[in-house]
């Protein structure tokens, strides 16, 4: 792969990446994870239609689960 020629604004990102890299990495994960497209297509579709973002829709699903299971226990 040919890297692009050095910029002074290029340059200057490169060294606040790496400057912040661990505040980043500390404050943020990165989950990758596939699912079929046809699926993905789908769930970008309607987080479209509703102005959601893939957040949004992660942090949803986490607290319906939570729910869920909590339910769960003290159902038993």
């Amino acid at each position: 792969m040919i890297r692009k020629e050095d910029t002074p604004v290029r340059i200057s990102r490169r060294a606040y990446e790496e400057k912040h890299k661990e505040e980043r990495k500390k404050l943020n994960k990165v989950w990758g994870t596939s699912i079929p497209r046809k699926d993905a297509e789908k769930i970008d579709a309607f987080l479209l239609s509703k102005g959601l973002s893939k957040v949004d829709l992660i942090m949803a699903g986490f607290a319906a689960l939570v729910e869920q299971f909590e339910g769960k226990k003290t159902n038993d």
